[in-house]
């Protein structure tokens, strides 16, 4: 295999037509030259500078190696430049994926902070449930998934690193015209007889976390309706066909022919958190990120509720 250091030096032997000059440019010395050229030589196999009183010449397989040298030291030096700039996240790509409502939520925080900091970052958002996002994750196919679990039963994957986020609480959430919409002190086991939608289990711990609630209420809930989609589970309850309980981040955006109740301590919480590659290079642009998740979450968190509430 041919030396890249020893291209360089046949390419400036061959800019400035000596080995002195060679020398000169390079901060050699010249016997370390014609030491180099030598070496090369033997590398390749063939003769590739001709020496003579005159000075040297190259010959016809040395002036081929040398414009093959040109396009491997460019394509080097280009690969130096943009390892320096995804170093200096002044360049690069991330790639992301996130379940609907922290898409809706949590990342344009996230990614409006990130290209305020790093605007030469090349930045892709992609919704994915959070079975289907790990996956992704662990496919090589992103570099940050975000994902969810209930506070009782967290997932466990040693191919993932879990950067926590925020905690998510899930509001109780009625059609305006319930009976128990204006009620004081509303409790979960007053709607122990309530039709309940909710989210689909094969995506999600939403269900899990309804079904452990409303055992700590003393009730088994009649599950009506599943979806991952939240505002079309908005929809069902202003229309009557059950109530719901529905994560924080799921509510930025809440219709007005619904009502919104804090349960207060049995509120039932999910965690959210950003997910990496464990025990793998983590790339600046990457860390970056995770910070920023982690400030928008906390940020997030410290504000919530009031704007919960005031929906």
């Amino acid at each position: 295999m041919l030396d890249v250091k020893r291209l360089r030096v046949l390419r400036e032997v061959a800019a400035r037509g000596s080995f002195s000059g060679a020398a000169e440019s390079l901060s050699y010395t010249q016997s370390a030259i014609s030491q180099q050229i030598a070496a090369l030589e033997r590398e390749a196999g063939t003769i590739l500078v001709e020496r003579s009183a005159r000075g040297v010449r190259l010959t016809e397989a040395g002036t081929a190696l040398v414009r093959h040298a040109e396009a491997i030291l460019a394509r080097l030096d280009a690969a130096e430049r943009e390892l320096e700039a995804i170093a200096g996240l002044r360049g690069g790509r991330l790639r992301m994926v996130a379940f609907l409502s922290a898409a809706a939520s949590l990342m344009p925080l996230a990614i409006a902070e990130f290209r305020r900091r790093y605007p030469a970052v090349e930045l892709s958002l992609e919704p994915r449930e959070p079975p289907e996002g790990m996956d992704c994750l662990k496919a090589g196919e992103c570099d940050v998934a975000l994902g969810l679990e209930s506070s009782f039963h967290p997932v466990v994957d040693e191919a993932i690193e879990k950067t926590m986020l925020l905690d998510d609480p899930m509001f109780l959430v009625l059609p305006c015209d319930h009976r128990l919409a204006r009620k004081p002190d509303l409790r979960l086991a007053d709607l122990a007889d309530e039709s309940w939608l909710q989210g689909d289990t094969a995506t999600c711990p939403d269900t899990m976390i309804l079904l452990r609630a409303a055992t700590a209420a003393g009730f088994e809930p009649r599950i009506a309706f599943q979806s991952n989609d939240y505002t079309a589970i908005q929809g069902f309850i202003a229309a009557g066909v059950g109530v719901g309980l529905i994560p924080d981040l799921a509510l930025a955006s809440v219709r007005d022919d619904i009502v919104i109740r804090d349960i207060g301590d049995q509120a039932p919480s999910r965690r959210i958190y950003a997910a990496s590659l464990a025990g793998s290079y983590r790339a600046p642009a990457t860390a970056a990120m995770l910070e920023i998740l982690e400030e928008v979450g906390r940020d997030y968190e410290r504000g919530r509720r009031k704007l919960a509430l005031a929906s």
